[in-house]
């Protein structure tokens, strides 16, 4: 199919942690098909995997997070010993800086939009321009978990609060289709981690090092050294994720897209990074089961 002829597409990348991996499956079904993803809106992990998308290096990270493992996922958490959350997310931003550059938003080649949330205006806030990194920053601040990110003087927190699924930034794209990506789905029989045909990286890749250099030069000295309880967050978790559960229908039901692929929101937890083999290959699998060539309109 020639460049002309391909369905250009807006693409929502919804918020839900560690299943958001799920999100670069999507986008490689889509790019062997022969759509064109011409606009990108991402919330939390969707603004993650898209702004890096949009700024062309989902390659690179896609082979930076396949290599994770638990120890890599807990030493790139720092704490900050701060009644307003338990992470800063300093040294992750650091870390995906370190992979991609810095980059401003008006200069991706995708129309890029992050959506976070003013708690205190209780309203979305749609990030277009200025640091992408900040962008995805705020965009991923879970409420409790990691601390909120001042923007232009505002706190903002994580989008799913209002709205894990933002299609309404979408609504002046000139594509042909809007297509949704909810990782809030229906539920699914658990089957625990899968064994996947892609291959994980081996220890000694140029990733696993790579990681480790990273690791080795953001990682400060633990204050204090003493252990927290990580009970309280891990309700306070669940509770977001049924919160978002709900808001997801509700918002796909007000703004519906062309066409919704829905990730079992069990899939995986919210911090299990290291299972990016299969959330990619799952995404990768929920895509192709959808009917993207005809799309039987907006629901």
């Amino acid at each position: 199919m020639s460049t002309s002829n391909r369905k250009t597409v807006s693409l929502v990348l919804g918020s839900g942690g560690a299943r958001g991996l799920a999100h670069i499956g999507v986008i490689h079904w889509l790019e062997e098909n022969d759509f064109k993803i011409k606009s990108i809106v991402g919330c939390s992990i969707g603004a993650v995997v898209g702004g890096i998308y949009a700024a062309g290096k989902l390659d690179v990270y896609e082979q930076w997070v396949r290599a994770l493992t638990k120890v890599d996922i807990v030493t790139l958490l720092d704490l900050s010993w701060d009644k307003s959350g338990l992470v800063r997310g300093e040294k992750l931003v650091n870390t995906l800086i370190g992979l991609v550059g810095e980059k401003l938003i008006e200069d991706l080649p995708i129309s890029f939009t992050a959506v976070a949330t003013d708690l205190r205006g209780q309203k979305e806030v749609w990030m277009r321009s200025g640091s992408l990194f900040d962008a995805m920053r705020a965009s991923f601040a879970i409420p409790l978990f990691f601390t909120p990110f001042k923007y232009k003087g505002v706190d903002l927190v994580d989008g799913g609060v209002l709205n894990p699924v933002p299609i309404a930034p979408t609504s002046g794209d000139e594509t042909e289709m809007i297509i949704a990506v909810n990782l809030s789905g229906p539920a699914e029989t658990p089957i625990g981690p899968a064994v996947v045909t892609a291959s994980p990286q081996s220890p000694s890749s140029p990733f696993r090092e790579k990681i480790n250099r990273f690791i080795g030069r953001l990682q400060p000295s633990m204050p204090g050294g003493g252990s927290r309880d990580w009970g309280p967050y891990e309700i306070a978790m669940q509770g977001f994720e049924a919160m978002q559960s709900t808001i997801a229908r509700q918002q796909l039901a007000a703004y519906p897209p062309d066409i919704v692929i829905d990730i079992p929101r069990n899939a995986c937890k919210m911090l299990e990074f290291d299972r990016a083999d299969e959330m990619i290959a799952l995404g990768y699998k929920k895509a192709k089961m959808c009917d993207l060539a005809t799309p039987a309109g907006r629901r």
